[in-house]
């Protein structure tokens, strides 16, 4: 779908995912923007549309609590970009099977979901972990690949 009146601009949607997450960092200690940024490019890369970019800006805006859910209730986004964030924000206590689930029903979640899971899977990304940590999330990460049925490495 293309960007209408009513939506966001990409490159405002760039900016607001930003400014959401200024400060923060990933667990290697980098900006991250960083993150955001990659993914955005991976779905962009996989051959994804205006509103899965987006959704990749946004897709840890609500689960790391740099967006209230309600903004993105209110947000001039499309109606798949929002249900996109939202199948992509992990709940408190919810089980992986349940969480690829939501994915797997979600138009357009996949994709982006592919694009997050490859640079959080990167190793040059993991290198920068101590080993315990490296282990636990590449188990994680094969762990969602799998139940997502995608297959092979990121």
């Amino acid at each position: 779908m293309t960007e209408t009146p009513h939506t966001l601009p990409l490159a405002e949607v760039e900016a607001l995912a930003r400014a959401a997450h200024q400060g923060q960092t990933d667990k290697a200690g980098r900006p991250y923007a960083e993150h955001l940024q990659a993914v955005a490019e991976g779905v962009r890369a996989r051959g994804g549309d205006p509103e899965q970019i987006a959704a990749a800006w946004l897709h840890d805006a609500v689960e790391d609590d740099a967006m209230p859910e309600r903004w993105l209730d209110q947000a001039p986004l499309s109606e798949r970009t929002k249900a996109i964030v939202r199948a992509l924000t992990r709940r408190a206590g919810e089980p992986p099977e349940a969480y690829a689930a939501r994915i797997l029903a979600t138009p357009g979640a996949l994709l982006v979901k592919e694009a997050d899971l490859a640079h959080n899977a990167d190793p040059a990304r993991l290198a920068a972990l101590d080993e315990p940590t490296r282990t636990r999330l590449t188990e994680k990460y094969t762990r969602m690949r799998a139940l997502l049925g995608l297959e092979g490495d990121a």
